[in-house]
């Protein structure tokens, strides 16, 4: 509308961000746009250089609908500056060198010329933050600030912050040398532009610094506002400080009660807080004297294989010339050695007494502390104390009788002793009656169990033949066993069997008795009558067929006339035999005829 007036100046107006961020590395395009229609314009870019100074980079002219552009100066960048189809100036792989202001300008002719500027910051991320602690001795006794460490941040842009902690809390200290602590700063241009930080640290140290943490973290800035943290490894600084408390006591395999098993190897161990570690001096104290024993800078004395003789007071002493004149560098502690010895036992290892008699055993022990006494017998306990008293001793009364002596107070340290009582006396009999007496029947088998005890161990017998040697019973207390397995008879009934179990001392018997036996069961008696039936058929079916055979003959199957002779039949030749002589009715035969007289076979029929 202005170009239209009489005497009237178009103005020229530009797009262009006032501010370009990038990260080092990134594709730059810095763009420079016209608003309005212009049919023929030149933009032209210009790097602004730290003295003011503009130098012309490239330029762009608008004929009709077509742009034509140039690149004038590179100044050297690699890779050089670009212009793209737009007009727009590229700048390939940001470097922190492009950080400058640019001005695009443009001329429309008529329509006047106008310029702007665009910044360009160029944004890179620090190197992995590195920390170097003073690896020196340093003495809390100094009253003025010391070297702590030395943090680094490298290549980075723009310049990082450095900021230290201890034990993760930010240590504020400032830039100003002063004796309770500060920090100094210094920044290095590298060659490529980018910038790098060192801050070093000085601090007064405390006791309490012995175990703290410390570490630094570079911060940095991104584009947009954005902001990053790069934290340092942390460490530790060793100090020197004087010992104020000593502690002294027994180490392993002491007992809560303090006291240590004689034989046992034990340590004695001092600890002084100072650092570094002092020297220790171990010493035991006698008749009020004290006799050396170990100088070491460990703090460890061990006293091999400790005998009771050990017993006793001994020390600790720390030799450290920078401690305060007040401060308790000496300690003492007592050692106790328990001990306990082999048992006593009033009587051997084997006790004999007769049956009903009555006896006492004594069990005697030395030993520190006070030893504690318990008797048992296949681990039953009998009662406490060194007397152990027997009345009116049985059979159940024979074994083996233990003594067991402990420290109460020093749980694994016992000792046993033990003795074997045998009772001696005539043997007591037991019999096992057999299963099922009352309902026994002829020839029935059973087994007879006898057994018995006593000692000497008894001997087993039984009335009749077959007895099973004796055995000891599992677990029996001196039982032994026999067994006797037969047929019941009623004989066998009505004498009995008995066994008996005998020793020097005497002998017990006992015998055994079935009740009724019955006879053998019905079923049988009938089963013979059957067979004597069956047997008495089969004679008269075999007398019947023989008269059979017979048939035709005078006097046959009939009884002849008392003193008349049967009739006689030819006698039939044998070729130079005699006639067979008849054995009974199965050998009657066509050949042979019937005898005469009273053994005629007549009478026989």
């Amino acid at each position: 509308m202005l170009a239209r007036r009489p005497g009237a100046q178009a103005e020229v107006h530009l797009s262009v961000p006032p501010l370009v961020e990038v990260m080092r590395g990134e594709l730059i395009t810095l763009d420079c746009t016209p608003l309005g229609a212009h049919d023929h314009y030149v933009l032209e870019w210009f790097l602004t250089d730290r003295s003011g100074a503009r130098r012309r980079l490239a330029s762009v002219e608008l004929q009709g609908s077509e742009l034509q552009g140039t690149v004038h100066d590179t100044r050297g960048r690699s890779p050089p500056y670009q212009l793209d189809d737009q007009g727009r100036l590229v700048m390939p792989e940001a470097q922190v060198g492009d950080e400058r202001d640019y001005v695009c300008v443009v001329r429309a002719g008529a329509a006047g010329t106008a310029e702007a500027t665009a910044r360009l910051s160029v944004f890179a991320k620090p190197e992995a933050t590195e920390v170097s602690p003073n690896r020196g001795t340093l003495s809390v006794m100094e009253d003025s600030a010391q070297e702590i460490a030395t943090c680094n941040s490298r290549n980075g842009n723009p310049v990082p912050q450095i900021t230290w902690y201890r034990n993760g809390q930010r240590l504020e200290v400032p830039m100003e040398m002063n004796s309770e602590g500060y920090m100094t700063s210094r920044t290095v241009r590298e060659a490529s532009g980018l910038l790098s930080l060192t801050s070093t640290l000085y601090l007064r140290l405390r006791k309490a610094d012995r175990d703290a943490s410390f570490h630094c973290a570079a911060h940095y800035s991104l584009p947009t506002g954005q902001h990053g943290r790069l934290d340092s490894p942390a460490f530790h600084l060793t100090l020197h400080y004087p010992t104020e408390r000593v502690e002294f006591w027994v180490g392993s395999p002491s007992t809560t009660a303090g006291w240590v098993r004689e034989g046992d190897s034990v340590q004695l161990l001092c600890r002084g807080d100072g650092s570094p570690s002092p020297e220790y001096t171990f010493f035991r104290l006698q008749d009020k004297q004290e006799k050396v024993l170990n100088v070491n800078l460990e703090g460890n004395l061990t006293l091999v294989e400790v005998h009771r003789g050990q017993s006793g007071t001994y020390g600790c002493r720390v030799e450290d010339y920078d401690a305060d004149e007040d401060a308790q560098l000496n300690q003492t502690l007592e050692l106790h050695v328990a001990y306990l010895d082999p048992l006593e036992l009033s009587t051997g290892e084997e006790l004999s007494s007769p049956l009903g008699s009555s006896m006492a055993v004594n069990c005697s022990v030395r030993g520190l502390p006070a030893p504690a006494l318990r008797w048992t017998k296949d681990s039953v306990p009998l009662g406490d104390g060194p007397m152990l008293s027997l009345n009116s001793v049985t059979f159940d009364s024979a074994g083996t009788y233990v003594c067991e002596a402990s420290l109460p107070t020093v749980p694994v340290l016992s000792h046993t002793r033990s003795f074997t009582l045998l009772v001696q006396g005539s043997p007591e009999l037991r019999a096992e009656e057999p299963k099922g007496e009352g309902s026994l029947k002829e020839g029935d088998e059973i087994t007879l169990i006898c057994s018995a005890r006593g000692y000497p161990e008894p001997k087993l017998s039984w009335s009749q033949l077959g007895g099973r040697p004796a055995e000891p019973v599992p677990g029996g207390q001196g039982w032994v066993s026999s067994s006797l397995t037969l047929k019941v008879t009623s004989a066998l009934n009505r004498e009995g069997v008995s066994c008996e179990a005998s020793n020097p001392h005497g002998n017990s018997r006992h015998v055994f008795h079935f009740g009724t036996v019955a006879p053998q069961s019905s079923q049988a008696g009938v089963a013979v009558m059957a067979v004597a039936v069956s047997v008495g058929l089969l004679l008269l079916v075999v007398a019947v067929f023989y008269c059979m055979r017979r048939k035709g003959r005078p006097g046959c199957c009939r009884r002849g006339e008392k003193g008349a002779p049967p009739p006689r039949e030819p006698e039939l030749s044998h070729s130079g035999s005699e006639r067979p002589e008849q054995t009974g009715l199965l050998m009657g035969s066509a050949s042979g005829g019937a005898r005469g007289g009273g053994g005629s076979f007549g009478d026989e029929c």
